[in-house]
C-alpha cells in the first residue's frame, strides 16, 4: 500500500515552483481511494485508456488500451481491466507483482482519471489492478476528439488485436518518428518513484508543443493543478516512457529512456506556458507498436492552449 501524501520529489517541485500551499488544499486527493460510485461509473463507460509498466527486462513503457465500454471494471480498492496490451506492444505480457499507472480519458467530455497501484494479477484477456490512489484532473489542455473503432482491427471483448507492430528496438529517431512527434497535440508521460510506484499522465496543447532537437526530445511545461506529481517523481528518479498515438493514421510510438526538468527565466523562448520550466527527455529505446485499433473523429483544440513561442 502506498504511503498517502506528497512524497519528497512532489514537495521539492511544489516549494520550487512555489505552489506548496495550493498543494497542500488538494492533497486529500492522493488518499487511498474507494472507487465504487462516480469512479466506478465513470470508467465502466470508457473505451480508452493508457497503462504505464515495466516489461520483463524492466524497461518503462506507456501504452494504449482500447476496447468497448465496460473493460474498466472498479469497485472498493480493485480495477479490473478487461483487455490487455496487443501482441507486439512493448508491455504484452508485463510481469506481475509491480507498479502501474492507468490513465482513462474520455476526450469528448474532456475528462480523466488517474489511478495507480500494483499490478496483481496479468492473464490472456486482463489485468487486475491493486488501487492505492486514484483522482481525477481538470480538463486542460485535452484536444476534444471523438474516438471509433476502426472495423479491421474490431477488439473481441476481453482481448486484445491480433496484429502485431515492429518489434525491432531501436536507438535514434528517424524522420517519420521525429515528423509524428512535431505533428503531436497529445502524448502520454509515465514516470516511477522508487517506493511510491508508477504513474501516468495525459499531456496536450498545439501541434508543435513537443520539440525535436537532434535524437531528444523537449517540452515546455504547462500549468496545471500544482501538485506535479509527474515532476516530482522526476526529480527522484528520472526513468520515463513516453507515447504517441496517431489518432488520425493509427502509428504508435514508444520511447523509453530518461528525462530531467529544465528551469530557466519564464518567458524565454519556447516557454510557452509562461511557467519558466521545460522538460528535456532523451530516449534509450525507441520502437512502434500495433496499429491503434481507434481512431479520431472529430477535433476541437482546447480553447486555452497556449500559443508556440
Amino acid at each position: 500500500m502506498t504511503e498517502a501524501g506528497f512524497h519528497e520529489g512532489e514537495r521539492a517541485v511544489q516549494r520550487r515552483a512555489g505552489t506548496e500551499h495550493d498543494a497542500d488544499r488538494l492533497s486529500g486527493m492522493l488518499d487511498r481511494p474507494w472507487l465504487d460510485g462516480g469512479f466506478s461509473r465513470f470508467l465502466a463507460a470508457r473505451t480508452f485508456a493508457v497503462l504505464s509498466g515495466r516489461d520483463a527486462a524492466g524497461r518503462l513503457w506507456v501504452s494504449p488500451l482500447a476496447g468497448r465500454a465496460g473493460m474498466l471494471d472498479a469497485h472498493g480498492t480493485v480495477l479490473k481491466v478487461h483487455t490487455v496490451p496487443a501482441a507486439g506492444d512493448p508491455l504484452a505480457g508485463l510481469p506481475t507483482g509491480q507498479p502501474v499507472g492507468l490513465i482513462a480519458i474520455e476526450f469528448a467530455l474532456r475528462r480523466r482519471v488517474r489511478i495507480n497501484g500494483t499490478l496483481d494479477r496479468v492473464t490472456d484477456k486482463g489485468l487486475v489492478i491493486g488501487v492505492d490512489q486514484a483522482y481525477g484532473n481538470c480538463p486542460q489542455y485535452i484536444q476534444m476528439r471523438e474516438l471509433r473503432q476502426v472495423p479491421a482491427l474490431r477488439l473481441v471483448p476481453g482481448a486484445g488485436p491480433a496484429l502485431a507492430g515492429d518489434s525491432g528496438v531501436r536507438g535514434e529517431l528517424s524522420e517519420e518518428d521525429a515528423d509524428q512527434i512535431r505533428r503531436s497535440d497529445t502524448f502520454f508521460l509515465g514516470t516511477v518513484h522508487p517506493t511510491r510506484g508508477a504513474d501516468c499522465s495525459h499531456r496536450g496543447g498545439p501541434r508543435g508543443l513537443v520539440r525535436v532537437a537532434g535524437n531528444q526530445l523537449w517540452w515546455p511545461d504547462y500549468p496545471g493543478n500544482k501538485m506535479f506529481n509527474s515532476l516530482g517523481n522526476l526529480a527522484v528518479d528520472p526513468t520515463a516512457a513516453l507515447l504517441f498515438a496517431g489518432f488520425g493514421s493509427g502509428r504508435v510510438l514508444h520511447l523509453s529512456g530518461t528525462a530531467v526538468t529544465e528551469w530557466g527565466a519564464p518567458g524565454e523562448p519556447g516557454d510557452d506556458g509562461g511557467t519558466g520550466r521545460r522538460v528535456l527527455f532523451t530516449p534509450s529505446a525507441i520502437r512502434s507498436g500495433p496499429p491503434l485499433p481507434v481512431r479520431s473523429h472529430q477535433v476541437a483544440p482546447y480553447h486555452q492552449n497556449p500559443p508556440l513561442t
